[in-house]
């Protein structure tokens, strides 16, 4: 198995559409799930998300609450990351 298999396995899917992994918000930011880190807002798991803006592919974190929405901080103007 290849490194990058091991640590997707790590990456766990939420329990909402918008938190399962392979989820593509309408501002084309992918959710790569969670690994169990709390976020910054009550009661939710920081997940990864990662742009898929050509030329891009940041990688940051958000609470659950926010991944339908979400733009890129690097290339979108969005919010600050958080730690995942």
């Amino acid at each position: 198995m290849k490194s990058e298999e091991r640590a997707m396995e790590l990456f766990k899917d939420g329990g909402t559409a918008t938190t399962r992994i392979g989820f593509v918000n309408r501002n084309s930011q992918l959710c790569t799930g969670h690994r169990g880190t709390l976020g910054t807002a009550n009661g939710q798991f920081a997940y990864r998300l990662m742009c898929l803006a050509v030329d891009c592919g940041h990688l940051y974190g958000v609470n659950g609450t926010d991944v339908f929405q979400r733009k890129c901080p690097k290339c979108q103007g969005g919010d600050p990351a958080i730690p995942y």
